[in-house]
Formats: C-alpha cells, structure tokens, sequence
C-alpha cells in the first residue's frame, strides 16, 4: 500500500461526454467513480474523492467538497484537499483516466523528494497534471489561483520545483472526454480482463 493519500478528482463539468462521466457505468461498477475509488483503496492507505457535490454518487467513500463559491476548476479541489488532509503531500488522479496503474504511481513515488513541489506523469503527447503528486509547499499558490479563476495548472507547474516522470506508452494515460473515448474503453477494459 503506497503511504500517501491519494485524491480522485471527480468534480468536472464533462462538457465534451454531454453527461457526468464520473457517473458512467465502468468496469462492473455502476458508476466510473465507484470503479476508480474501489481499485484506488487497493493500492492507497487512504482514498479520498474530490467533487462538487457527493449527493451524485450512491456508494460509500471520503469525500471533499470544493468550496461552494467556486465554478468548476481543478485549483478549487486542490484548495480543499490540503485545507481537509494534513498530508504534506497527496497524488491525484482524474476519474476519467483508469488505465493509470500502479506502475504509474510507483514510478512517481519513486522519483519523489522534499525538494520538489511536484512529480508529474508525461508522455510525448504531454504532461498530464491530474496524474502526480503535489506538495503542500503549492498550497498558498491555489489558494490564490483559486481566488483569481486561475486555472492553468501548466503554467503553475512551470514556475515551480517540477519534476517530470516520462513514459512511453500513451494508453494508460487515455482520457475518457468524448463518448467514442468511452466506448473504446470499455472495449479495451473487457480485453484485458477476459
């Protein structure tokens, strides 16, 4: 189990799904949430779900809200976290991402140090902000991007101790954001688990 806490974000608007796809059916579970948090607690010491509202979900689990005031925006859930954990560091996850596996996250605990204010996931197609871990030392920095409807978590990665963890295979890290995306995933998921 990795001694970290480990934050789902599932708090997005979902625009391109046309629906909340945090509620897709995925992998056995009814909803892609409760599939995320359920292999999620078998790797992590504590599993907590980032959202808007927990009223959406039908299923048991930590959950920390983002500030009501706050349209959606990934600094709000970053605000919440280190204001609810007293970790001194969480690594998140997007809840649309499933394929990101424990080899993933070892390898970014691996490289990890106090140093750092981040260790981020990258693949030739780029950085992926919503897989890796992030410091406490970046907490005053989204309160105030918060405050500001900053929400450009590239450029605050930039401007900060970041290390990034490279990988070659751009599967794990596939976004489910379209329908299409989504039906290809539970094509890929059902493959792998036959």
């Amino acid at each position: 189990m990795f001694p970290i806490p480990c934050i789902l974000f599932a708090g997005g608007k979902s625009s391109r799904m046309g629906e909340d796809k945090s509620l897709l059916a995925f992998g056995g579970f009814s909803t892609l949430a409760e599939f995320q948090y359920d292999r999620l607690t078998q790797l992590f010491e504590y599993v907590a779900i980032s959202t808007k509202t927990a009223d959406k979900f039908d299923f048991k689990a930590p959950f920390i809200l983002d500030p009501e005031e706050v349209d959606y925006a990934p600094s709000a859930g970053f605000v919440s976290a280190f204001r609810a954990l007293k970790s001194e560091r969480i690594m998140v996850l997007s809840v649309d991402t499933p394929f990101v596996d424990e080899t993933v996250f070892k390898a970014l605990l691996d490289v990890d140090n106090e140093e750092l204010d981040a260790v981020i996931a990258r693949t030739a197609n780029g950085s992926h902000p919503l897989c890796g871990i992030y410091h406490r030392s970046l907490s005053e920095e989204f309160e105030r991007m918060m405050r500001e409807g900053d929400h450009r978590l590239g450029k605050l990665l930039a401007s900060h101790a970041t290390r990034y963890v490279e990988f070659n295979e751009e599967e794990p890290f596939a976004n489910l954001n379209h329908p299409h995306e989504y039906q290809e995933a539970i094509v890929r998921f059902n493959a792998l688990n036959r």
